[in-house]
């Protein structure tokens, strides 16, 4: 069942390669420097890299924004997101497929009652504006390094056509490796929270359930642009500006490192380790990216042959885009649910009971209003949320923890469930620790958590280990799925 529901992230995987994977090669392409096939082989191969080895950065971000809690709800996100962006494909618009999935899930959050996290959505939309400029103001830079180190150098035509065949092939392999990373987050990241896999050890090498997950997500993208690219490449590489071969190799390079700054874990680590701010690492749009790279170099030549109608339909498209991947995932939840019978939410219940206010208590947030709500019980978090606001003046971030706090989530340690667990996701102390749970039930996240930290070191967070506590976080998402009631 779980491999049929699946097939709408696949879906939408063959069109994030259809559309935004061919952004990648798609100026080297138009501009005749690289042949399609070629462009599509490496593209494949570097996307589904990224995917694996750096995914895991950007989903975490865009499961905040909205947890689909039941895979058939994943199914309608996934399916959604895939069919806006296909049919934007066939205008042949490079839209994006986050501002897809990003409609799509507060789509679901509208229909089951759930709380889009507002922080995480400012988060992302903000990268919609900051994206495209950014990628303008590196190619703008980059081309004119790149000019000054021709005009310094002397470069003859044939040997500059050379190195600008070559530096075209690298950036577009560095680029495919960036948008796997990226954008890999919006293929596969609704189904993470709801994945049945068990991380898989070979060699010295260990496959967490995220990242099987990811590689189907890759090899789905891979098929996208070999089957479906070749006309949005055409409108990037020669409809909004006409590219020479040197400013198609800077637009490429610039997409690329906007890429990878928003998908790298250790640019991350790097800037927090040494007191800077970080950027957030979120699905940002390639298609925003490229187009900007390509604009940027527009200005830079004065802006005359930049052909704004092209560049208006190509932006309206990105506002239309969410709105449309909302309404189809709105419409398409309805019919699931009431008339086919499958569950797209998993219903979670809402109550505060003396034991969460003093856990709320002890992370500094003020209880003493929400004493008025106890022993109420909400029917989701919508419901739960205004009550909340309703009796004191918490702040954005205090009234998420609270609701985090206050879901009731049932988790109960059953032994057919531990037999199902095996050494190949858990550690010998992990898998203990969890045994002497057996028969427990807990009514909150947070306290099966606790439970988990005090029965083992391997459960709880370190300071200053971001790479551990991602694996901590997933291993307890894997958990909250399995032992759910």
């Amino acid at each position: 069942m779980f491999a049929a529901y699946l097939s709408s992230g696949l879906f939408l995987g063959w069109s994030l390669g259809a559309n935004d994977a061919s952004n990648v090669f798609g100026t080297a392409v138009g501009s005749r420097m690289i042949r399609f096939r070629t462009a599509a082989i490496y593209c494949s191969i570097f996307v589904i890299l990224g995917a694996v080895i750096s995914g895991a950065g950007a989903s975490h971000t865009l499961g905040k924004l909205g947890s689909v809690n039941a895979i058939a709800g994943a199914f309608i996100v996934a399916f959604a997101a895939g069919f806006s962006v296909y049919l934007m494909t066939r205008a042949r618009f490079p839209v994006s497929t986050s501002q897809a999935i990003v409609g799509a899930i507060i789509g679901w959050n509208m229909f089951s009652g759930s709380v889009t996290d507002l922080t995480s959505l400012t988060k992302i939309v903000s990268t919609w504006i900051f994206c495209p400029i950014l990628a303008g103001i590196f190619s703008i830079l980059l081309y004119l390094l790149t000019a000054w180190v021709i005009r310094t150098l002397k470069i003859h035509m044939f040997k500059l056509d050379a190195l600008t065949r070559w530096s075209l092939l690298l950036a577009g392999i560095f680029g495919s490796y960036s948008l796997g990373a990226n954008n890999i987050a919006n293929v596969m990241g609704v189904f993470v929270p709801v994945a049945p896999f068990e991380s898989i050890s070979f060699l010295a090498f260990t496959f967490s359930s995220a990242q099987q997950l990811f590689l189907l997500g890759g090899i789905a993208i891979a098929v996208g642009v070999f089957t479906y690219s070749r006309h949005v490449m055409e409108t990037v590489g020669r409809g909004i500006f006409d590219l020479t071969p040197v400013a198609a190799c800077v637009v490429v390079w610039s997409h690329s490192l906007v890429l990878f700054i928003f998908s790298s874990q250790t640019i991350e680590r790097w800037l927090q380790a040494h007191g800077l701010p970080s950027l957030p690492l979120v699905p940002v749009s390639s298609s925003q990216a490229i187009v900007g790279a390509v604009i940027g170099i527009g200005l830079l030549k004065g802006g005359r042959a930049i052909r704004w109608r092209t560049v208006a339909g190509i932006t309206s498209s990105w506002v239309v885009t969410p709105v449309i991947a909302a309404i189809i995932s709105l419409i398409s939840l309805f019919f699931l649910q009431n008339v086919f019978q499958q569950e797209t939410y998993h219903p979670v219940h809402y109550s505060l009971d003396r034991e969460t206010l003093t856990y709320l208590d002890r992370q500094g947030i003020p209880t003493k209003h929400l004493k008025e709500l106890l022993w109420q019980e909400y029917p989701n978090a919508v419901a739960f949320k205004k009550a909340v606001e309703s009796v004191t003046p918490l702040d954005r971030e205090a009234v998420a923890r609270v609701i985090r706090a206050a879901s009731l989530d049932n988790l109960k340690i059953t032994k057919d469930k531990l037999d199902q667990l095996t050494s190949s996701s858990l550690t010998p102390a992990q898998l203990e620790a969890l045994r002497s749970l057996e028969g427990r039930i807990f009514l909150h996240r947070w306290q099966f958590e606790q439970a988990l930290a005090r029965k083992s070191s391997e459960f709880r967070p370190r300071p200053g280990d971001p790479a551990h506590n991602a694996r901590i976080e997933s291993l307890l998402q894997f958990l909250y799925v399995k032992f759910r009631q």
